[in-house]
């Protein structure tokens, strides 16, 4: 299972912030807009909803 908090920002190297808890939460909100091969891959990485 992926499990990342909607708050959670990685700090790259050179110090440069990456939104990672925006993605799942976006993704999940627009998965109707998705298509069936980005579902699947969304699944096989281990996002629940997706599968």
């Amino acid at each position: 299972m992926l499990d990342v908090a909607p708050s959670h920002v990685a700090r790259l190297d050179d110090g440069t912030e990456v939104k990672l808890g925006v993605f799942p939460s976006n993704t999940k909100s627009r998965r109707a807009k998705l298509s069936a091969h980005t579902i699947q891959a969304l699944a096989a990485l281990g996002l629940e909803w997706a599968a």
